[in-house]
Order: structure tokens, then sequence, then C-alpha cells
């Protein structure tokens, strides 16, 4: 029997490595003669530099940048070897610096990824893969830009503060001063949405909520991001603001298309292809995968997905277990999941339930494998 394990991270919980071994642990409590091959995914969030580094080998490598609310984080970043880099923007300005009572979409700031690059940069990168995801910021990337030498100044020419809120004041841009090895360096971005920049499906209106942002905040960011964006445009002579992707972590999708040139793929596809998920799910008898959260929104380029393509090519099927299931998950069964379940053995608390992961992933992944056992015994 070969079972190929490839779930996502368990955000703010499990990493995708701890993910994959409790799942294998249960299975293999029913079938300990089973062959399981874990193959940790990630889409471009958090978790993509280890399932990376796990999948071609490398060095992983930490700084200390300034975090999301400008206190100083330690923030890690992959080096690949032959001139790459990857880079995952929540390692430096993600949403699990920030406790909860303190989340403010509006003050944010994506500084330390750009001090990430410039990071990368100075140890000689010539290809940088940035992963977007799970970030805490809605500020369009200008806190990017800013660590990279890009100026954003207000009517009297003052540097305009951090977060998106501050883009509403702007009046020009600087770009002199940004770092010229961006000329010479090859980025992909790894993005899991595909998102607009403004609107609603934009940046603030879809991610805002879980950054602190109130529906009085998101209309407030939305206007400053579209202001910025008109500016851009009429600076650069293109609109970036309506393409797929430049929405994702609070519009750094839109600072890495506009002024970084990078080009754009779905991150699971990107992780899935560099550590040969095709050829360990090829005559597999099942794949497992899964993330924190399952809803309707998984459909939009995250890991389960991702991995139920390469299964369903395969002709494998897919189960997917999850911390909980949100409105309309059952569209996933039209995308290759033939079943999903979700952890939680009855009520309990956020906080309970993201301690207990671990042991709830086993028990779960047990009692599938006996299911299974009992359907094949038939």
């Amino acid at each position: 029997m070969k079972i190929v394990i490839a779930p996502d991270s368990f955000k703010e919980s499990l990493s995708a490595p701890d993910v994959a071994a409790a799942i294998a642990r249960g299975w293999q409590q029913v079938f300990p003669e089973a062959e399981c091959l874990l193959r940790p995914m990630a889409d471009g969030g958090e978790g993509t530099v280890d399932a990376l580094l796990a999948a071609v080998g490398g060095e992983r490598r930490e700084r200390e940048v300034r975090g999301p609310m400008g206190a100083p984080v330690k923030a890690h970043w992959g080096w690949l070897g032959q001139g790459t880099a990857v880079i995952e923007m929540a390692a430096a300005s993600g949403l699990h610096w920030v406790p909860r009572e303190q989340r403010d979409a509006r003050l944010a700031s994506s500084f330390g990824t750009g001090e990430l690059i410039r990071e990368a940069l100075d140890a000689g990168a010539t290809r940088i893969i940035l992963g977007l995801g799970g970030s805490a910021t809605n500020d369009a990337g200008v806190g990017l830009l800013q660590a990279l030498g890009g100026r954003f100044l207000d009517a009297e020419g003052h540097e305009l503060a951090p977060g998106g809120a501050a883009l509403a004041g702007l009046d020009q841009l600087d770009l002199s001063g940004l770092d010229s090895r961006l000329l010479k360096v090859q980025i992909e971005v790894a993005a899991d949405v595909d998102n607009p920049l403004c609107g609603p499906r934009g940046a603030s209106a879809v991610f805002g909520p879980q950054k602190g942002a109130t529906p009085e905040h998101v209309a407030e960011l939305d206007t400053a991001l579209g202001h910025f964006a008109r500016i851009v445009a009429a600076t650069l002579g293109e609109d970036h603001a309506g393409f797929p992707g430049v929405g994702a972590a609070g519009g750094l999708g839109f600072a890495a298309r506009a002024f970084l040139k990078a080009s754009f793929r779905p991150g699971i596809a990107l992780v899935a292809e560099l550590s040969g998920l095709a050829a360990a799910v090829a005559n597999a008898d099942l794949v497992i995968t899964g993330e924190g959260r399952m809803d309707a929104q998984t459909l939009h380029g995250k890991t389960p997905v991702g991995v139920a393509r390469v299964a369903r090519a395969a002709g494998v099927p897919v189960i997917a277990l999850s911390g909980s299931l949100g409105d309309n998950y059952q569209a996933l069964y039209e995308a290759g999941i033939e079943a999903a379940f979700s952890l939680a053995p009855g009520p309990l608390s956020l906080e309970q339930a993201m301690a207990g992961a671990a042991g709830e992933l086993q028990a779960r992944t047990t009692d599938i494998a006996r299911l299974w056992r009992l359907a094949r015994a038939r």
C-alpha cells in the first residue's frame, strides 16, 4: 500500500511537515506496513520556504527585520543555491506576528519583506521566488518598495507614514533610489489567490477583515489603494490593478508586478513541481491532503485543490482533512476531492482546537484508515 501525504500547514498551529507526520502516524496505526510518502506542501503562504527546502535542499537563513507593526522580528528565508532565493512574505510581515487585539490593517507595513529581498540580493540572488500569503498588511507592497529605496511622498514632499491608509495622501513617486540590482534579478511570485487589487474581490474587501479591518476600514483602505493604483498607472503608463493575483498579500502582488516586473504562478503548482509530487503520486493507492480551514475559497489556488489536480491526472483518489469546514466546502468534490473531514471532536474554543491539532489529525486519520480497511475487506 502506497499513501502520499501532501498537506499544507495549519496556520498558527502546525507546520506542513508536522501535519504530514501526524497523518502518517494515524494511518500506520491501522496499516503499519503501508508506505507513506510525505510531501509537505505550500501555496505561497506560510511554510513555503520549508516546503521548498525539503524538496530541493538548501540553507535556511534568518535575519532581524521590521515586523508588520514596526517592532523587530526574526524572519527566515531560504537559499536554494545556484543564485536562487525563496522568500515568504509571511515570515517578515505575517499575521502571526501581531496579537489579535493589536491587528490594524490600516497601519501594517510590508517593509520587512523588502528587507529580506535586499538580503537575498546581497547574497547574490539572480532568481527570487516570492511567496505571498498570510500577511498582516494591506499596503499594496509600498513598505516593501520603501525598504528597497522607493519613496512615496505627499503633496508637501513628506514621506508617507507606514500602512495602506496613508496611501490616500500620496501625491508622487520617487523611484530614483530603487535598488538597481532589481533590474537584473528574475522574480517569480508564488500566489495563493487570484484577486485583483480593489473592489468587492480586492485585497481590502476579501482579506482586510481577518487583519483587523472593520467595514469602515475596508472602505477606507479600498479607496486608498485605488488612489495609489491610479497614480502608479499615470507614472508608469500601465494599469496593473485588475490583473489576477495582484490583490494577494494585502496588494503586495501589485507592487511585485508593477515595480519588480515579477511573473506570477500558482504557489501550489510551483511547490508541487519542485517537490516531485506527480512522481510520488504515480501508482499510489490514496492521497491525503488538507489545510487549516477549507471552504469555497479553497478552490482559488489553495493547496488541497492543487494536490487534487495532480492526483486526478494520475487517477488516484484524494481525501482532505481540515481544522474546520466552511460554507460550501462541498464544492471541493467537483475539484477532485472525494471526501473532506473536520478534526473537531466536539465543541472547542479556537485555542483548544489549535493546541490539540496534532492529536486530532492522528485520531481522525486512524478513523479513516479503519473505514478504508473495511471497504477493502468487502
